[in-house]
């Protein structure tokens, strides 16, 4: 902005021109041909006049070319100078002289604005008949209402839930979005407006709540602080049904099972689903919402991080963020059910420790299975002591097991058997040493799996060869989250967008597929932003 005031020859502000007018012609002009001040200039052209001086005896050199003002520029120049520069820059600029602001009025600037920074594709020239203009659009509706743009927590007890804030068309408009119905974890996501934002006629924002089933009536929302936002329904009776309750229930079901209750026949599933339709309805869309992140993503991550949906008994589907922490993967629930409450780390998966599945016959026993991850979490348990006692005495790395060869190029040495030469080898042959040989890791041909007789499933489609497992936990608890507790489980990796969880304790499997749902806005601004946004949302339901 400084360098336009320079070459306008108006100074940064109003109070140059102010200044210039006080003074004297003689004044003026001597003022205006002074150097400019700034130091870099200065020092290029003390350089050029030192060039000058040392070519001196050749002669003077051609005069500089005289200055070139920004009020020189036509007006249609100036319009495209002006529309490349940030929409949050334009106000100040309009303060440097009359034509500038004059300019600034032209729509095709914010036109410009509205689609390169919020991705406005819709024919905007529509808007002379309503009588709002791009500037309105910009100023008013999305430059306002900026910060609520991206990915959302809605705090709903134990449930969560996922909003995504976007810009669609004129409107912004707030995007709940839901699973699948149960059991088709496969089946892409669902999603149901919950309020969106608009201009009229000139006015300021219009906020509209779309909860129910009687369109959109008035809403209002309300930035509380950075991250965090909350909505109200200031007309509520819009969300009842001539019904009563029983029919508003009836409703319910049908969006978020895709059934009726005649249909499930489980007891203790029908008062699950019961409990959350109480629990839920009674917020009446007046949520807060928690910003959340995308996780980041890594070369050397298993798979790419993101979002899935899970199967979770007779919880029905819910969504999991899967994000990599060094040597550990974390399942976060995003959303949640009366035992493990969103926000909590569902599952956590030891990528330094690799399971060999037994062959296909031997894996249909589930205490074959049992005894294998047990062998293993009594050698993480192990390993866990030996590194505590190092750390005391400097010394002491616990000996890596040739049965889960580790991830990454660093292998601890192992001791091979007298007879087979002895003395330490490099983790390489330790691993071509073992009896059992390491499973194929991500090549297309993968490992036959299936899951072991008693282990219960919501989704017996699950794929039949994965490419790698891993030892892991899972996070168990009673009702309202009492006595939670981590058990030992396998995590399966099937391919680039599903994986699975076999929780020993509970006999149960849950299959996870990737959301493919786009986001915008959802990126973290740091790996340090994200790991806060974790504790933070974990910290509402502990």
């Amino acid at each position: 902005m400084a360098v336009c005031a320079r070459l306008c020859g108006v100074g940064p502000s109003r109070g140059c021109r102010r200044r210039q007018q006080r003074r004297g012609p003689a004044e003026t002009a001597a003022a205006d041909s002074e150097p400019d001040t700034d130091p870099e200039e200065e020092r290029i052209e003390a350089g050029a006049a030192a060039l000058a001086g040392a070519g001196g005896g050749r002669g003077a050199g051609p005069s500089p070319p005289p200055r070139c003002s920004l009020l020189e520029l036509p007006p249609e120049l100036l319009v495209e100078i002006f529309a490349s520069l940030p929409g949050t820059d334009l106000p100040s600029l309009a303060q440097v002289c009359t034509k500038f602001r004059r300019i600034l009025h032209t729509d095709t600037i914010w036109r410009r604005r509205c689609r390169e920074e919020y991705g406005v594709c819709e024919n905007l020239r529509k808007l002379d008949i309503t009588g709002v203009s791009c500037r309105d659009v910009y100023a008013k509706l999305l430059h306002r209402y900026r910060h609520i743009l991206g990915l959302w927590q809605p705090d709903i007890g134990p449930y969560g839930g996922l909003l995504n804030v976007v810009v669609d068309g004129l409107f912004i408009i707030g995007w709940m979005y839901l699973p699948p119905h149960d059991p088709h974890v496969d089946d892409p996501m669902r999603f149901k407006p919950l309020f969106r934002v608009h201009l009229m006629e000139r006015k300021s924002a219009t906020v509209e709540c779309m909860y129910g089933h009687r369109g959109p009536h008035n809403g209002h929302i309300q930035i509380v602080k950075k991250d965090e936002f909350s909505t109200k329904c200031n007309q509520t009776d819009h969300h009842r049904m001539s019904g009563g309750r029983q029919e508003e229930f009836r409703t319910w079901l049908r969006e978020e099972w895709g059934r009726t209750l005649e249909d499930i026949f489980h007891e203790h599933m029908q008062e699950l689903i019961l409990m959350k339709f109480i629990y839920t309805s009674q917020y009446d869309n007046c949520l807060t919402y928690r910003r959340i992140y995308l996780p980041p993503s890594h070369p050397d991550d298993l798979i790419r991080p993101g979002l899935f949906k899970g199967t979770y008994g007779s919880h029905g589907l819910e969504i999991v963020m899967l994000s990599f922490h060094g040597k550990r993967a974390r399942g976060t629930k995003i959303t949640g059910d009366p035992n493990i409450p969103a926000g909590q780390q569902t599952v956590e998966i030891d990528l330094m420790h690799r399971i060999q599945l037994p062959d296909v016959e031997s894996l249909r026993s589930f205490n074959e299975l049992s005894r294998i991850v047990l062998e293993v979490r009594e050698q993480v348990r192990q390993e866990q002591q030996q590194q505590e006692d190092g750390a005391e005495d400097g010394e002491g790395r616990a000996p890596q097991s040739p049965r889960e060869p580790q991830r990454g190029p660093a292998q601890p040495s192992v001791e091979l058997p007298a007879e087979k030469g002895g003395g330490p080898v490099d983790g390489e042959a330790a691993a071509a040493a073992a009896p059992v040989p390491e499973q194929p890791a991500q090549s297309g041909q993968g490992q036959p799996f299936v899951l072991p007789v008693g282990v219960s499933s919501r989704n017996e489609d699950y794929p039949r060869t994965c490419r790698m497992c891993f030892y892991g936990t899972g996070l168990i608890a009673g009702h309202g989250f009492t006595s939670p507790e981590r058990t030992p489980g396998v995590f399966i990796l099937f391919d680039e967008d599903r994986f699975g969880f076999i929780w020993l304790e509970l006999k149960s499997f849950s299959l996870y597929s990737r959301v493919r749902a786009t986001f915008r806005n959802a990126e973290a601004p740091s790996p340090q932003a994200f790991e806060e946004m974790l504790k933070n949302i974990q910290s509402l339901t502990s």
